[in-house]
């Protein structure tokens, strides 16, 4: 089926312009769709702040494709439909007594998307999303169907492919047994405390995020999201005690008495559960509940990862800007990530520190901002996370992922004629 009703992304700042539009029922549909056109890109759930979703020929969902979640036990993994989002994907696997180790801020995202772009969550011993994949199955420019798998010497390169290789139907996941988490929330952390107690406050839990509006030198919250230990289902005997317990302060930083949303002005009625109440993996690790619209939706985003070596640097380099940012932002998140091997991943071989940045829905305003912000974290080789807005040059990009000349390379290979190709991929990887 096709339509040419204007498109949009979640945000709203791009309008796509792809003429045709298509949302195949079956695999095989998918595979006739993909061999017969001349362009394609996959639009997933539109959470690119970019055009890396647009196209000059046909823009195609995977919405509409059989919701296979298949779990091999044995093997510790699941094989999902690419097109399921976390949500849909997290309940289930919960339910047959398994988790994924980590998840992004909010579980409205699609799987095979977020795997694309190198999307991640938080802890300094979690990698990011796309770490978990064991192995793709791919829909090439002719319509056939490959699958790459951990082992393949292509697999470190495919796996953040940015849409490149192909239209990605079907993933397949590592999965761990189900555990509990908690989360507590303490306001007001003077930031200077970070410049001593940076490590000790982003190791202090499971997943740590830390949020400032730059308008004055304190973290206006700070999230901790804790695995419990057995007694409360799914234990990390390697995981740090929690910050605190509930109820006293920690740092001069004050426990939150309700339910917070890290956005300031809005209501934490759209977060996940805060206060130290025990649930689900799921219920936890994300900031946002799936039922409700995630972060402002009224918004841009942009986010770098630096060498966490780097990252007390790179708070300095950015206070220095602070009245620059203030006016055009909503929040500004630090993060931590672990290495991992993929080539287009932000992380790739080092430890990452992740400042991610929520804009006010302004693009002539953002941007100087934007570029502004990328010469302080210049200096630390600062990488943008793919589907973001940022001004990062082709060169700068080739210079700070190494391997991004070997994707080029991997992405003619399968691609020799340019089907996945768009301007979003003439502009900053060359191809």
């Amino acid at each position: 089926m096709s339509t040419a009703l204007r498109r949009t992304n979640w945000a709203g700042n791009i309008t796509y312009g792809a003429p045709d539009f298509k949302q195949p029922t079956s695999i095989g549909d998918l595979q006739t769709v993909v061999g017969r056109a001349r362009q394609v890109r996959v639009l997933a759930t539109g959470h690119s702040f970019n055009d890396m979703a647009d196209t000059s020929g046909v823009q195609v969902s995977l919405a509409q494709l059989p919701p296979q979640i298949e779990i091999d036990s044995a093997a510790g993994q699941v094989r999902v439909a690419g097109g399921l989002s976390y949500a849909q994907l997290a309940g289930y696997l919960n339910d047959h007594g398994f988790a994924l180790r980590n998840m992004a801020s909010l579980p409205h995202i699609s799987v095979a998307g977020a795997c694309a772009t190198g999307t991640h969550g938080s802890g300094p011993g979690n990698q990011n999303l796309s770490a978990s994949v064991r192995a793709l199955e791919v829909i090439t420019a002719d319509g056939d169907v490959v699958e790459v798998g951990r082992g393949d010497d292509v697999f470190p390169g495919a796996v953040v492919h940015l849409g490149s290789l192909g239209v990605v139907s079907r993933v397949v996941l590592e999965v761990v047994p189900s555990f509990q988490a908690s989360q507590l929330v303490y306001e007001n952390l003077p930031l200077d405390v970070l410049d001593d107690h940076y490590d000790e406050i982003m190791a202090a839990a499971y997943s740590v995020s830390l949020f400032t509006d730059w308008r004055a030198p304190r973290l206006t919250q700070a999230w901790f999201k804790q695995r419990l230990p057995d007694g409360d289902s799914g234990d990390d005997p390697g995981a740090p005690d929690p910050p605190a317990v509930a109820g006293e302060p920690w740092f001069n930083a004050a426990p939150a008495a309700q339910g917070c949303n890290p956005v300031p002005g809005l209501t934490g009625e759209n977060c996940t559960e805060q206060l130290g109440v025990p649930g689900p993996w799921y219920e936890r690790l994300p900031h946002f509940r799936p039922e409700f619209t995630p972060s402002a939706g009224d918004e841009l985003q942009s986010e770098y990862l630096v060498p966490a070596a780097h990252a007390v640097e790179a708070i300095g380099a950015l206070r220095q800007i602070a009245a620059t940012m203030a006016p055009v932002l909503r929040v500004c998140e630090f993060r931590r990530v672990a290495a991992d091997d993929l080539w287009l991943s932000a992380c790739y071989r080092q430890d990452s520190a992740a400042f991610h940045f929520t804009w006010i829905r302004d693009t002539e305003a953002v941007l100087p901002v934007v570029t502004q912000l990328e010469r302080q974290l210049a200096p630390f080789a600062a990488r943008p996370h793919w589907g973001k807005v940022f001004t990062t040059t082709a060169d700068e990009l080739h210079a700070r992922f190494e391997r991004l000349g070997d994707f080029t390379e991997l992405a003619r290979r399968y691609d020799p004629a340019g089907k996945f190709r768009n301007a979003y991929t003439a502009r900053y990887l060359g191809c």
